[in-house]
């Protein structure tokens, strides 16, 4: 098995439910391409999300041609807060 998937497993197996989780992505192999599936384990690792769940959106991602990384939004000066909010923890 490739190093990612061993990673990822170790990952995995430490969360509740982790074995059927770890199942899943490794089918996914059955139906897609392999190393299309490696490389969104690897994106997953490089993003710090462990997830059965985000393996398959990456995955879905890469076989859409779809960007699987996001650019970085500044917004606007006119939608920047000009006082922070605060929390009302006072009961009624």
């Amino acid at each position: 098995m490739p190093e990612p998937f061993r990673v990822l497993q170790a990952k995995i197996l430490r969360q509740p439910g982790g074995v059927p989780k770890m199942v899943d992505i490794l089918s996914l192999v059955l139906h897609h391409d392999e190393q299309a599936v490696l490389c969104a384990v690897e994106l997953a690792l490089e993003a710090g999300v462990s997830t059965n769940t985000h393996v398959l959106n990456l995955l879905h991602r890469l076989l859409d041609g779809k960007p699987t990384d996001q650019p970085d939004v500044n917004p606007p000066a006119a939608l920047l807060l000009s006082k922070e909010p605060e929390a009302n923890v006072r009961l009624c």
